[in-house]
């Protein structure tokens, strides 16, 4: 049996509540042009706080400020290879208006709110996973119980 690839995703939230997504450019070997969260391998010896961080730096420019909550794990497989995914509903510090993407590898940003899922499933093709949208989805759902909570 195969050791699964450990992997992190970074929900990021702005005052709004709403959680940003980038597309993935069409030349990306996996999930061409689909819309994505934040987020990637974690390298050997490297913890996955420390993978959170570094991927959200690398993807945005942002920095970490803090986890609001954990998300999965979620498993899944791409390239016959089994993926486990650590996924963190965050928030981050820098101008949120002006990420930088790596344009090699993403070619557009967006900020979804709830009402905006229809941008998630743009270029999924029929019976392809939902998993985005669906960890979108959980992002906003424990956002809104965290603000029930707080009133």
């Amino acid at each position: 049996m195969t050791t699964p690839r450990l992997v992190v995703g970074a929900l990021i939230r702005d005052g709004g509540d709403r959680i940003f997504v980038q597309q993935r450019s069409w030349e990306r070997r996996l999930f061409p042009g689909r819309w994505d969260i934040v987020g990637g391998v974690v390298e050997p010896g490297e913890d996955p706080m420390a993978a959170l961080r570094r991927e959200i730096t690398e993807e945005t420019g942002w920095r970490l400020r803090r986890v609001l909550a954990p998300l999965g794990p979620a498993h899944w497989t791409a390239d016959g290879l089994p993926h486990t995914e650590l996924d963190f509903v965050v928030e981050v510090d820098g101008e949120l208006s002006a990420p930088r993407l790596e344009p090699d590898k993403h070619i557009g940003h967006a900020w979804v709110g709830p009402g905006d899922l229809a941008l998630l499933e743009q270029h999924r093709a029929p019976g392809e996973s939902t998993f985005i949208t669906d960890l979108v989805t959980a992002a906003h759902r424990w956002l809104a119980a965290a603000a029930a909570r707080r009133s």
